[in-house]
């Protein structure tokens, strides 16, 4: 006997993504903006200047990776709940990467589901975390292995955010500009070689490009079941090297600036690179004072760390790999060899 539920139906989930002054914007219903004590002090008068709600309401989480955790997601849960948040509800994440994944996270789960607006004020986040979708929470075992694919309504990239940015953290949106270039946009890469990404019309531009190609992927791809795991260049590597030093040693850009440079090692080792192809990346990261190089304490243990990586099999490790400048490979056809020989370029003499 057999009881057949039909659910096939088209669900579109599309929104925009608006580089631009922040517009006013009115919500009719119960909100609450989720940030953190830096931005709230730098920022937040100035977007409640824009917003009005019919009820509005802060929560405030600690600042930093090390607090992307279930004690933050229980904050945010616990303060929908004392404001009676219903479904009609609204979270804005205002913040940058960190924020932006833990608010969707909670908005995913909170009555089952809920919208969210991402309002990202860090260029890491404008160019890539606040799009596409993708939210979550670190744990002991890694990064983002908590979490759901659940679309924001709409993204706002405001550029006066970036004034008051650090150069460290500039450095790390500049990283996460590098990879889409690299993995995509020949002619992108090219461009930034040249550009001077701290004139704010040129800046400007290299966002929009950045948001595009990203955005092109993700309309492919939402779930990451095929080409949009090529964003994640670096990232294998990176998320090992974020592990490692428990969050604190690395900005997450940073960390994927070395994964790149790693990647990189392993693509040219596999004949998919030339030299001079990683030289010049590698170049353009080091323009941004971003680090390159990384001392690996145990190559074994970082090799077994990749098997916690979304990406990889139980069996397999995904490499994403750039073919040359412009273009990518996902595989996980590469054997033991040949990464512990790139691994042992990065460990212990």
């Amino acid at each position: 006997m057999q009881v057949h539920i039909a659910l096939k139906k088209i669900v579109d989930n599309s929104y925009d993504i608006t580089i631009d002054t922040l517009p006013k914007i009115h919500f009719d219903t119960k909100v609450a903006v989720v940030t953190n004590p830096t931005i709230s002090k730098l920022h937040l008068d100035y977007l409640l200047s824009k917003i009005s709600a019919k009820e509005l309401h802060v929560i405030t989480l600690k600042d930093g990776e090390e607090y992307k955790n279930q004690e933050s997601i229980d904050t945010i849960l616990n303060s929908l709940f004392e404001h009676r948040f219903n479904r009609k509800s609204m979270l804005i994440a205002f913040g940058g990467g960190v924020i932006g994944d833990m608010t969707g996270y909670a908005a995913s789960i909170y009555q089952r589901g809920i919208d969210f607006i991402q309002i990202p004020t860090t260029l890491l986040s404008q160019v890539d975390a606040s799009v596409g979708g993708k939210t979550g929470m670190n744990n002991n075992y890694g990064k983002n292995l908590i979490g759901a694919f659940h679309q924001p309504k709409a993204v706002y990239i405001d550029p006066h955010f970036l004034t008051t940015l650090p150069e460290r953290e500039f450095g790390a949106g500049v990283a996460e500009i590098v990879k889409m270039a690299v993995t995509f946009n020949k002619d992108f890469f090219e461009f930034l070689e040249v550009a001077d990404l701290k004139k704010p019309e040129i800046l400007q531009e290299a966002i929009k490009q950045a948001v595009q190609t990203k955005a092109d992927v993700v309309s492919q791809d939402e779930k990451e079941q095929g080409l949009r795991a090529a964003l994640n260049y670096g990232h294998t590597f990176g998320h090992v090297i974020e592990n490692e030093t428990a969050y604190k040693r690395f900005l997450h850009g940073e960390a994927v600036a070395i994964g790149m440079v790693m990647a990189n090692e392993l693509a040219v080792k596999m004949n998919l690179m030339s030299e001079k192809e990683t030289l010049r990346v590698k170049a353009l990261l080091e323009k941004y004072n971003l680090p390159t190089s990384y001392m690996i304490d145990d190559v074994k243990r970082f090799y077994e760390t990749f098997f916690l990586d979304k990406k990889s099999s139980d069996s397999a490790i995904t490499f994403i790999l750039p073919l040359g400048i412009g273009d990518v490979v996902i595989t996980d056809k590469v054997d033991v060899g040949t990464v512990m020989c790139v691994l042992n370029k990065f460990g212990k003499m």
